[in-house]
């Protein structure tokens, strides 16, 4: 599942930025092929605003392959209506899995993807992340506060793993207690869960700053020429 229904107002443009031009395509057509071209995942969700005008213009559109549906102002209403998606068209098939992806990461690995599959799925979950290597400080009015500890750090990524009932009830408990949740490993963390961490890769990059495309556009051309 791909919640797009952000606006992408942090790369300073009119346009979403899931809809800017990469390598020949659109960012979130990079974002949704692997999830696409694997035999063994049935469906992809992808959660568009409600006045999205751009994806249904995409070729990838009518991939036989995708759903969509609407999502909410913030990533976890826009989440639980995907999964409620996904629980709508699989209720039959008792415990369901789905991994959630950012739609601005065009670069994700698809070694990473199944090595987080067979790595995590259980009741508890997990994630791809990457332990942090620089060192952190802690900050007060623009001036160092202390130093993080970063042995007991990582970076979150996408995707992230979990089934669908129990992430459903996590973000449900977090919107009745009005505690925001960034990603979904947050919210199974609040009802008690432990996510693994899965050792992801430093080319899964999400694309938020300008800058960030040209980066995109070298790790792309890396994969493509990789044996």
């Amino acid at each position: 599942m791909l919640p797009a229904a952000g606006g992408g107002t942090r790369m300073g443009l009119a346009r979403p930025k899931q809809y800017l031009p990469l390598r020949g395509r659109s960012l979130i057509e990079w974002s949704l092929a692997p999830f696409l071209e694997s035999e063994w995942i049935d469906g992809v969700v992808v959660v568009l605003a409600r006045n999205d005008a751009e994806f249904s213009r995409l070729p990838i559109a009518r991939h036989p392959k995708i759903v969509t549906t609407i999502g909410g102002a913030a990533r976890a209403e826009s989440v639980l209506a995907g999964l409620e998606a996904v629980a709508q068209r699989t209720s039959a098939f008792g415990e369901v899995y789905a991994l959630v992806h950012d739609a601005a990461r065009p670069c994700v690995a698809w070694n990473d993807i199944e090595k987080l599959c067979d790595e995590a799925a259980d009741e508890h979950g997990g994630l791809l992340a990457l332990p942090v290597s620089d060192t952190l400080k802690k900050a007060r009015k623009g001036k160092v506060a202390g130093t993080v500890d970063r042995e007991f750090v990582w970076r979150a990524q996408t995707p992230q793993l979990f089934r669908v009932d129990l992430l459903v009830q996590a973000l449900r408990e977090c919107d009745e207690r009005g505690l925001a949740v960034t990603d979904e490993a947050g919210a199974m963390e609040r009802a008690g869960y432990k996510p693994r961490l899965v050792r992801g890769s430093e080319s899964n990059i999400k694309v938020t700053y300008p800058e960030d495309l040209r980066l995109a556009e070298f790790w792309l051309a890396q994969q493509e020429s990789s044996p």
